[in-house]
């Protein structure tokens, strides 16, 4: 993934975040040695910010649709509030694998459920209401994935949708691509929706943050 923070900024700041617990290290070596494009877990930086996020908001149910090989799942069960629960949604049959392997040797093994197949389908079975739901899989079904999130999102609930900025290439007016295009969509509906209030930030590849309106 291209940075799109200056290199020795984000080596600042993953050095001044606090470092992974054991279990969490485990998973970032693995991913790295056996899955293609590990680019795509969100790692020690982005992992703690979801955190934190999950704790602020006090949720007690998050969901979450993208699992890979589980990192950011296990970032966010630390800073469940007692009781708390996720649910992740995983198309990949082998990344659910490699997710379930590491949540079962992790503390929060009884707190986070894995459910394979399309996302838009698992979560229309779902009752709801989540008070955190962490957006971050196929880009050229962000919105729908939007729409879906709204629908099932607590009164005072957070969105978060990751890769925004995608590498900086919606800046790019040559790059019409798929998905580039679909994130370029999102971005302006989000940001122009009167059900919501939203902030992007350039957190590692671009992560907004998306409340209902009062």
């Amino acid at each position: 993934m291209p940075a799109i923070v200056d290199p020795a900024v984000e080596a600042y700041a993953e050095a001044h975040t606090t470092a992974p617990p054991a279990h969490l290290e485990a998973v970032a070596a693995e991913t790295r040695a056996t899955l293609s494009d590990p680019g795509m877990m969100v790692g020690r930086l982005e992992g703690r910010f979801l955190e934190l996020l999950v704790f602020a908001v006090g949720a007690t149910s998050i969901l979450e649709i993208g699992t890979f090989s589980g990192y950011s799942a296990l970032s966010m069960a630390a800073g469940l509030a007692p009781g708390g629960t996720i649910v992740t949604c995983e198309i990949d049959p082998v990344h659910a694998e490699a997710a379930r392997r590491h949540i079962a040797a992790s503390p929060h093994a009884g707190r986070i459920e894995v459910k394979v197949g399309p996302a838009l389908q698992t979560v229309a079975t779902l009752p709801g209401p989540f008070d955190l739901v962490f957006i971050d899989a196929d880009k050229g079904a962000y919105l729908d994935y939007f729409e879906a999130a709204l629908a099932k999102l607590a009164p005072r609930g957070l969105i978060v949708a990751d890769n925004t900025l995608w590498s900086g290439r919606i800046l790019d007016p040559g790059d019409r691509s798929v998905d580039t295009e679909a994130i370029r969509a999102f971005n302006d509906r989000v940001a122009t929706d009167p059900r919501v209030v939203a902030v992007q930030t350039p957190v590692r590849d671009g992560v907004t943050l998306i409340r209902r309106a009062a």
